[in-house]
């Protein structure tokens, strides 16, 4: 993971530091996204587009050059998971679900000269990394009743010398591909294929290790320590309840951070003075 986030670094200075001569005159697009979005975390290491949810938003794209851009989207979507849907064979039971609102800015890079002139290459494959801030907030459905869970301290923060509670707003390193298509000189149609690389790992409200249960009962009393561990819920063979955990075992990981990822299509339409994408060089003037 390292090596990904030194790439996107790489990346992000080589667009700053790319050349941007207005080569084409037409080079704003607007319009919008819509796909799915799936989350990797404690509750589902491993399999991909587990549990997705619809995911929109808005986009912006500037075109440096036939092979630059830079995009901009601002988009809504929702995660989730659960134990004992994506059968991870750990008796916690937990599960969760959290809206996701996120502002990215990120810069493009086409494999091949992409132009909207009559006669020229209209198509190309692209890769893209940059930076994305988003907010969330990690929600549980207990007893028909819905609790956010990040106010209720589930892992003990806030309580004695335990850490603050987890903040709901992070950036995160979005990377990825996608494929453009420009029909005419106006309208271009895409898919990509990208993840959001966290910097918490709470984004499920699973990161740590249980805190003690009677404690927790104690001092926020019996609906946030059974939110806390609900191991109890499940049975036995012999169909008597599991044990609680003891206090300081692993709930989470917590040497790793989440990820979600955005899966979709772009449809977006250009706008300003008339296309000159081709002239790269100027016409040289006849005597």
């Amino acid at each position: 993971m390292k090596k990904t986030i030194i790439a996107i670094l790489v990346f992000c200075t080589a667009l700053l530091t790319f050349p941007t001569a207005p080569v084409q005159a037409q080079n704003s697009e607007v319009g919008a996204c819509v796909g799915t979005m799936f989350y990797l975390g404690d509750l589902n290491p491993k399999k991909l587009f587990a549990q997705p949810h619809v995911a929109a938003g808005l986009v912006y794209r500037y075109n440096i050059s036939p092979r630059w851009a830079i995009k901009a989207d601002f988009m809504f979507g929702k995660v989730s998971a659960s134990d004992s849907l994506t059968n991870n064979g750990y008796a916690r039971n937990l599960s969760f679900s959290s809206p996701i609102t996120e502002f990215s800015v990120v810069g493009e890079l086409n494999f091949f000269q992409l132009y909207t002139s009559t006669g020229k290459n209209h198509f190309a494959p692209y890769i893209f990394a940059g930076v994305t801030v988003f907010s969330f907030n990690p929600m549980t459905e207990y007893n028909n009743e819905t609790y956010e869970l990040q106010s209720l301290g589930t892992e003990g923060q806030g309580l004695n010398d335990m850490p603050k509670k987890y903040s709901l707003t992070h950036f995160a390193l979005p990377f990825g591909i996608g494929f453009r298509f420009n029909i005419g000189r106006y309208v271009s149609l895409g898919a990509e294929w990208s993840f959001r690389y966290t910097f918490t790992d709470y984004l499920d409200d699973v990161g740590g290790t249980y805190y003690d249960n009677e404690l927790l009962r104690e001092q926020r009393g019996d609906i946030i320590a059974n939110l806390a561990d609900r191991s109890p819920e499940l049975t036995d063979p012999d169909g008597n309840p599991l044990p609680l955990h003891q206090a300081g075992e692993q709930r989470g990981n917590p040497t790793t951070h989440d990820l979600y990822s955005f899966a979709g299509a772009t449809l977006t339409v250009k706008f300003g003075n008339s296309d000159r994408t081709c002239e790269l060089k100027k016409k040289r003037k006849k005597y």
